[in-house]
């Protein structure tokens, strides 16, 4: 990681970025942990901790990649966040899985359609007043 110098960061910002990406993983191993025992005990099976163990770092790594793409793909299109359009995208390879997303972002923008009119800025025309200017009769 580089400094805005251009050296490379300090070694105790490489340790706080260590030590959170720790905490994430473990959070993310104890959270892998209860999905798996609730599903092997809704399947009466069970499941050997080791293939736990395997399958959260395996899905940690994943989510790893899949933010870094995220990230990538905003920075193509020139913004600094990650919009739902850089999600879908990110699925092309599963078909329903683009199709289950395309569908929600559908269901959200017409529960909510007022809300891409609310970030775009109305260009100002000549003869309008402006929002915050009492009007008058002649205007």
């Amino acid at each position: 990681m580089e400094d805005l110098d251009g050296g490379m960061a300090s070694d105790v910002e490489r340790e706080e970025e260590e030590a959170v990406t720790d905490l994430l993983r473990d959070r993310f191993r104890l959270c892998t942990i209860s999905i798996a025992e609730g599903e092997a005990k809704q399947c009466g099976m069970e499941v050997s901790q080791p293939i736990i163990t395997c399958i959260s770092d395996l899905a940690f790594k994943f989510a790893e990649q899949l933010s870094k793409d995220l990230e990538l793909f905003a920075q193509h299109a020139g913004r600094k966040s990650v919009n739902m359009e850089d999600v879908i995208l990110s699925a092309h390879r599963n078909d329903h899985l683009a199709a289950s997303l395309r569908s929600f972002c559908n269901d959200l923008k017409t529960k909510e359609p007022n809300l891409e009119r609310k970030r775009k800025k109305n260009p100002r025309r000549e003869g309008r007043v402006a929002p915050d200017l009492p009007r008058t009769p002649d205007t």
